[in-house]
């Protein structure tokens, strides 16, 4: 078997030197992006480093999960429920400011642009928390009842 194999598999989830190398990997990629964050050098970096500071910061509600024995389909898991929660909350963000625009902008300007349900970036946000809450019911679901026949 190859090392990969051994350090996650299937029955026993991870082992212990697994579960420290995608701990110290999680928090190894936030300090990464603080790094890109606070250099010097490019603005583009610096753009990168603050998606990427995002990106940690919603990895890093895996730490939890960095245990001896946890299965990749939890890990998995867990990530889909993180990304979920994620769009769900950027979708009632985006809801929430276009009330105050509609409630406190619009009685001191006409308004000037699209409604925020017609945008090509809001549908796709609603469509990849569909499709991740689909996807977390179904892993859920193969969770529940057991591993089919082989």
């Amino acid at each position: 078997m190859s090392e990969g194999r051994q350090d996650l598999s299937a029955a026993g989830g991870m082992s212990k030197g697994a579960a420290r190398r995608l701990e110290y990997g999680i928090i190894a990629l936030g300090i990464f992006a603080l790094a890109l964050i606070f250099q010097p050098f490019s603005l583009t970096l610096f753009g990168i480093g603050c998606a990427l500071v995002v990106f940690a910061g919603l990895v890093n509600n895996l730490l939890p999960m960095c245990q001896p024995g946890v299965t990749l389909r939890t890990l998995i898991q867990a990530g889909l429920i993180v990304a979920l929660i994620f769009c769900v909350v950027m979708l009632l963000s985006i809801v929430a400011a276009h009330f105050y625009g509609v409630f406190f902008v619009n009685a001191l300007a006409p308004d000037t642009g699209e409604p925020f349900y017609l945008t090509p970036f809001v549908w796709g946000v609603a469509a990849l928390a569909a499709i991740l809450a689909a996807a977390t019911v179904i892993s859920t679901r193969r969770r529940r009842s057991g591993p089919g026949p082989s």
